[in-house]
């Protein structure tokens, strides 16, 4: 085994591990809340008989212990058990709110990379001119504002002054492609507007740093223009930091738009687990909460992972 398989191996063990601690906080901080559930889904006209049948029904009778391992093997499964506000599979809720916040990702990330990749790379290329300067300044202003501020603000100039495109996002399966895409353009755009400078920055400093390597100081001297030593030799060996932020920031698009899809009223799964806290129906917000950090940890394991393919070193340890 080389090193570089070593390396994975070890990165995947410990994501897995990690997962594990979040699963029994996530168990822990739901058994935490005050109350009993089952008072508070039948209300206080139940009588105690049918507050304990409904306890042995949702296994509230057995052992903390017991009813985090059997909830742990049913969601390895794919068994989430079912809502308690509908009595619905909690797996058909989730997978068609879930495949909608991959949706908004996709489209942002689209967008957000190439744009974010191409600005660093000319802010590298024309390094401390009034172009580098508006393009930080613009991209540090948009990341200084919190994400609902610049929601609103967008309502405010695109929607509602202009009309041009709607401030409520709500798509559905009988919808084109390109509807659906006029449907999220504002959600889109804010995300764009908040993951873009990380992105930027990060690709701008790392080809700045690049820069002074002495293998670009032999491309200089051979006549290259700056252009083109950014574009072919800079850029390559500056992927590694380049591509964990872009993965990160993906991450961030998947698992942190709570606050963008609850203003823009889009059915993702970030609403649903809003609506189900403000429900009390804690099966969904374990199984939303666990979903949510399991697709942060496999996407910090890709960056992880492609960080270290992209290092020469690593891929060649001899």
């Amino acid at each position: 085994m080389n090193k570089l398989t070593s390396v994975i191996l070890k990165r995947i063990g410990f994501g897995v591990v990690t997962l594990l601690v979040i699963s029994v906080l996530i168990f822990e901080g739901v058994e935490a809340l005050p109350g009993d559930l089952a008072e508070a889904v039948l209300g206080q006209s139940a009588t105690p008989e049918t507050v304990e049948a409904f306890r042995r029904e949702l296994k509230l009778d057995l052992p903390a212990h017991i009813r985090y391992f059997s909830w742990l093997g049913a969601f390895v499964k794919g068994d989430f058990g079912n809502s308690l506000s509908n009595g619905r599979p909690i797996a058909d809720q989730i997978g068609w709110r879930f495949s909608n916040s991959l949706f908004l990702a996709g489209i942002t990330a689209a967008i957000a990379v190439p744009l974010a990749v191409i600005l660093g790379m000319l802010a590298a290329l024309y390094q401390n001119t009034w172009f580098d300067r508006v393009i930080s300044i613009s991209t540090l202003s948009a990341i200084s504002f919190p994400e609902f501020f610049v929601a609103y603000i967008l309502i405010a100039l695109l929607s509602v002054q202009t009309s041009l495109f709607p401030s409520i996002s709500n798509i559905t399966d009988q919808m084109s492609f390109f509807q659906k895409l006029h449907a999220i353009a504002l959600p889109c755009l804010t995300l764009t507007l908040v993951v873009v400078a990380h992105m930027m920055r990060m690709t701008r400093a790392s080809i700045i740093n690049v820069l002074t390597s002495p293998f670009i100081e032999m491309a200089r001297l051979k006549g290259l223009t700056r252009a083109r030593i950014i574009l072919h030799h800079a850029f390559p060996n500056a992927l590694s930091p380049i591509i964990n932020v872009i993965v990160l920031n993906l991450a961030y698009l998947v698992v942190g738009v709570v606050v963008v899809e609850v203003v823009f009223v889009y059915p993702g799964l970030g609403q649903l687990l809003v609506d189900a806290v403000s429900k009390r129906d804690l099966p969904v917000v374990q199984a939303s909460g666990l979903i949510f950090a399991t697709t942060y940890v496999c996407l910090n394991l890709t960056a992880d992972v492609l960080a270290m393919l992209s290092n020469p070193k690593l891929r060649n340890p001899k």
